[in-house]
């Protein structure tokens, strides 16, 4: 694909959501953390629920952490996984309280050193919470990066690496949110909604489909 594809590419879902974002709801970053962190292999939709209860009563590391493991696990139950995470929850909450003033670090280096963040995560943290223009890859920007030839790549580290080459900088602060919200809705896993979608003629997937809203 050619930069001019990919410059049309993002103009055109740019002009569709002028100012996209996660759909985890929160309010900080250490909110915007926590739900991160949760969201392994769940749907927002999902976490959201169970942060609606969970954030109005402990929405700080200090508060989190005074839930302990069991307390924590009564408001996040829904989710797939919550043993493992309430522990990485709860760790990270003391990490944060007694070698970060109780603030999310804005770093990569230290947000991966938390239990249950890596790479993508911290990609999130980052771009979301702090503004960096990173790109978190997760598996709808792994396919969309690949079907549409954007930047194909056989890891999500490959991908990541060229996303973040090929991405006009104009665009890159924002690109992450549209790409995934692409993968979700639009280029989805099963059958892609090429009949809807706003760049199918500058995607270069050879297989599309009709399907549309209709």
């Amino acid at each position: 694909m050619n930069a001019d594809k990919r410059q049309q590419i993002f103009t055109r879902l740019r002009e569709q959501n002028p100012s996209p974002t996660t759909e985890l709801n929160y309010h900080s970053p250490f909110e915007l953390l926590v739900a991160v962190i949760l969201s392994a292999q769940a749907t927002d939709v999902g976490v959201n629920k169970a942060t609606a209860k969970l954030f109005p009563v402990a929405n700080t590391p200090e508060a989190i952490l005074a839930l302990g493991v069991d307390g924590l696990k009564h408001y996040i139950r829904t989710i797939g996984l919550f043993n493992s995470k309430a522990e990485n929850v709860i760790k990270t909450c003391r990490i944060l309280i007694e070698q970060h003033g109780s603030e999310v670090p804005e770093s990569r280096e230290a947000l991966e050193k938390l239990p249950g963040v890596g790479r993508k995560t911290a990609n999130v943290v980052l771009n979301t919470a702090f503004g960096h223009p990173t790109m978190a890859v997760d598996t709808h920007i792994f396919r969309v990066a690949n079907r549409t030839r954007l930047a194909p790549g056989k890891t999500v580290l490959e991908v990541e690496k060229k996303l973040l080459r090929f991405v006009p900088r104009e665009f890159l602060q924002d690109a992450h949110h549209w790409l995934i919200l692409h993968g979700r809705y639009v280029c989805t896993a099963r059958k892609p909604r090429c009949g809807a979608c706003i760049i199918e003629d500058l995607c270069e997937f050879k297989e599309k489909t009709e399907y549309s809203d209709s």
